[in-house]
């Protein structure tokens, strides 16, 4: 509408011309909502009621003496309430643009004051004391201006004497010193780290050159085995082959060997044993033979004799059987020569050895001893008390 007008959230419009006044002032404040104004009988103007901002750099000397240059910054705005705004319309509504300024002015003649009272030092470490200070200073007239002040901060102060400079002098030193020793320690901690981290770098190349040579080694091993995989297979099999060759030399020389035994050496045995038996026999036989012989002259010599003596008596006392024995007695050399003689030309093989040789010679001497016995018992026993014959009873 062309008459209705609206002040902005941050504005506040004062009206002039209007006979409705609220606590004793010439314009009316609108603030929040619209309003009408007569034209030509009224007349409108905005006040902004928006955040400022002032920066302060003034000169400043200390309690010491100390010209320093202080930086700060003070937030402020128009207070809200109607008093502040009246205050502040009747004062800035036609330079609004030169508040920053005003405001600006206004503080830094507080904040020399204040620093005038204060060391070094103290403004260096106690700046919100200062700020504060210079806040509650230009409470009062900030008051009147209708200005409410938000923040106010010192930002920089600057020593054109380098006090400030030669008072942390020392500090800086001993910092200075303590960032070299720090900065030292960091180097050698990044030395050793990284003398640390070459060690490992170098073992841990060694580790994988040893793993890379020991799987190129058990590389190369198992392509070795692979190839000498045919020729070892190839090698077994011949050995298997050459074995059971082996086996086979082995059984037929078993065999040969049986062969051999059975066809050759056994029969040689038997031979041999035929043969040395018959030498045992023939041997045997010859013994036989000579003892025989031997027993035979024995016999008859002792026959002879008692041939002889029986002999003698039967021809002293005239007795016809002993006549008749002495002849049998005369033919036994013949008959035992007779008979060794038959026994040398047989062929007899005696198994038994000398005991059949034995045996058989007995055989005959009985069957001789036997003829002198029936000889002597065919005696007269009238003949009684005259020597008979005599056979000699050992062998």
């Amino acid at each position: 509408m062309l008459f209705w007008h609206v002040p902005a959230p941050n504005e506040a419009m004062l009206i002039s011309g209007t006979k409705r006044q609220a606590q004793e002032t010439q314009f009316r404040i609108v603030t929040g909502h619209g309003s009408f104004v007569l034209p030509v009988k009224q007349k409108a103007r905005m006040l902004s009621l928006a955040l400022r901002e002032a920066e302060i750099a003034e000169d400043c000397v200390t309690q010491q003496g100390i010209r320093l240059r202080v930086r700060a910054v003070c937030v402020f705005k128009v207070g809200d309430d109607a008093v502040s705004i009246a205050n502040a319309a009747r004062r800035f509504l036609s330079e609004q643009d030169r508040m920053e300024e005003l405001v600006g002015r206004i503080f830094a003649g507080h904040l020399r004051s204040i620093v005038g009272g204060l060391t070094v030092e103290q403004i260096i470490r106690e700046r919100s004391r200062v700020a504060q200070e210079v806040m509650v200073g230009s409470h009062s007239e900030m008051e009147k201006l209708g200005i409410v002040v938000d923040a106010l901060q010192i930002q920089e102060i600057e020593d054109a004497t380098g006090y400030i400079d030669n008072l942390a002098a020392p500090h800086v030193s001993a910092v200075a010193s303590q960032a070299r020793i720090a900065q030292a320690r960091a180097d050698q901690e990044a030395s050793e780290r990284e003398q640390q981290a070459a060690a490992l770098k170098a073992e841990y190349e060694r580790d994988t050159a040893i793993k890379r040579a020991g799987f190129l080694a058990e590389t190369e091993q198992y392509n070795a085995r692979a190839a000498q995989a045919g020729p070892l297979a190839q090698a077994r099999a011949s050995h298997d082959v050459i074995e059971e060759q082996t086996a086979l030399a082995e059984r037929q020389a078993q065999l040969a060997a049986q062969r051999l035994e059975a066809e050759v050496r056994r029969p040689a045995d038997a031979e041999a044993y035929r043969l040395r038996t018959l030498a045992e026999a023939a041997r045997d036989q010859a013994r036989f033979a000579a003892d025989g012989s031997a027993y035979a002259e024995r016999t008859l010599a002792q026959a002879q004799a008692d041939a002889n003596s029986a002999r003698a008596l039967s021809l002293r006392d005239g007795n016809q059987e002993l006549i008749a024995a002495n002849r049998v007695v005369e033919n036994l050399p013949a008959l035992a020569d007779a008979a060794a003689r038959g026994m040398a030309g047989a062929r007899l093989t005696v198994l038994n050895g000398t005991d059949g040789v034995n045996s058989l010679a007995a055989g005959l001497v009985g069957q001789g001893l036997a003829i002198l016995d029936s000889l002597r018992n065919t005696k007269d026993p009238a003949v009684d008390g005259k020597r008979s014959l005599r056979v000699p009873e050992d062998t």
